[in-house]
């Protein structure tokens, strides 16, 4: 239990005030039920969906934006203060400008994406970028002094240069539509999506396993060769796709990078299980559930990825790739926030009672048990809509998932009401930081 004993030790006075994290993740929330519903009207187009403006694309970027996103921003400028010891900004107003720029710049490019006007989508992505760029500085200003966790830092360094190439893909690809165009076609989707899913959402997940993984299920670190062998291979892979886009290396490379981010992938997962089996806290309920699932999902966008990729025959295998890719992280990030919230909930709650309340106090299980079974029948009808090529279906897979979304915001809404009621009751203000 040294992991879960470091990480929390000091952990309440380097808390942020509870409605900055809070508040990102209510957006993705709230995103999570937009993004279900765009996939019912884009329904469909979806299985043969090959780029451009439309809903599917904008279904998809409702996920990517408003929920993974959202919920890593919330999540890392919390709990990277706390991983690495360091003091949080004493002031509010960088978080709330970077929330509020970033949610009306996701609501500008899914807005634009939706209803084919270009300039909406540009003036979205420039908010969206600034606002990412911001966070960047955010970020790295903490990892600059950062004490201990040398492994989850370079996992963040990392990802934050992933972060840039995701950007700048990404504007090249939103400058295209306006006739701006900095990177080839092609070019570009490949950095985006690969620095997007695996580089900077997959690099950031995997780094604050290594935190939450331990301190949930109450076990040791992973060991450290293992788990900076894993890092090494998933970095070798990055750098070698990058290689190859700028045409450093030859495009047969990109297949060995698949299979090397896959021998990283199965070394982290097999490190999390470890950890999992070997903690002192066995029941994890329906959450790891939704991680084992997001787990499963990755590695087998990774194994489809190396079939596209030696020419193997794979219906709509693009479209499968994507739901497999976006479905994973979605449903790993999912199963972690459900964690995540009413832990946070409870530290905040708690600060200054002689006999603070419990994750378990904060959290509403039906409402995740309900989440639990309509999130993974939705992933399923997905993939079957979309190897199927069946609207239906899809539209089946949207309204399960929207029940499930429901019944998300339920379980969140439901935390953060019982924190703040306890913070009134104590006389603390909503947005104090505990002290």
């Amino acid at each position: 239990m040294a992991g879960a004993s470091a990480f929390l030790g000091g952990a309440k006075g380097r808390l942020l005030a509870a409605s900055i994290p809070f508040r990102f993740f209510a957006a993705a929330v709230l995103f999570q039920l937009l993004a279900w519903a765009a996939l019912f009207w884009a329904a469909p187009d979806v299985a043969n969906f090959a780029g451009g403006l439309g809903w599917p694309l904008a279904a998809l970027h409702l996920v990517t934006l408003g929920v993974l996103l959202m919920t890593v921003m919330g999540a890392s400028l919390q709990l990277l203060p706390v991983a690495t010891r360091q003091a949080v900004a004493p002031q509010r107003w960088p978080y709330d400008w970077l929330w509020c720029l970033y949610t009306l710049g996701v609501l500008g490019v899914t807005t634009g994406m939706a209803t084919a006007w270009p300039p909406v989508l540009w003036i979205g992505a420039l908010a969206v970028a600034t606002a990412l760029l911001f966070y960047l500085v955010l970020l790295a200003r903490n990892l600059r002094g950062a004490r201990g966790m040398p492994l989850v830092v370079l996992h963040a360094w990392a990802a934050c240069l992933s972060l840039l190439l995701l950007l700048a893909s990404g504007l090249s690809l939103a400058g295209a539509y306006s006739g701006v165009i900095v990177l080839e076609r092609q070019s570009a989707i490949a950095l985006h999506v690969t620095f997007a899913g695996y580089g900077f959402m997959g690099l950031l997940v995997m780094g604050f396993s290594y935190i939450l993984v331990p301190m949930f299920a109450l076990s040791d670190n992973p060991p450290a060769a293992w788990s900076w062998l894993s890092l090494g291979l998933a970095l070798t892979a990055l750098v070698a796709v990058f290689l190859v886009v700028l045409g450093l290396l030859p495009p047969n490379f990109i297949a060995w990078s698949i299979a090397l981010a896959g021998i990283a992938f199965l070394l982290h997962v097999a490190l999390m299980e470890r950890a999992l089996h070997s903690g002192m806290r066995r029941g994890l309920g329906s959450s790891f559930v939704l991680v084992r699932i997001g787990w499963d999902c990755l590695a087998a966008s990774l194994a489809l990825a190396l079939a596209i990729e030696l020419e193997a025959s794979v219906p709509h295998g693009l479209v499968l790739f994507g739901v497999l890719l976006i479905g994973g992280l979605l449903t790993l990030l999912l199963g972690m926030l459900s964690r995540i919230v009413p832990f946070l909930a409870a530290m905040h709650a708690g600060a200054g009672m002689r006999r603070p309340p419990t994750a378990s106090n904060m959290t509403q299980q039906q409402a995740l048990d309900v989440h639990l079974y309509c999130h993974a029948t939705a992933l399923l009808l997905l993939l079957g809509g979309v190897l199927l090529d069946s609207p239906w279906l899809l539209r089946a897979a949207a309204a399960s998932g929207t029940l499930g979304a429901a019944a998300f915001a339920h379980f969140f809404f439901h935390a953060w009401r019982r924190m703040t009621a306890l913070l009134r009751k104590n006389g603390t203000p909503e947005n104090a930081k505990p002290s």
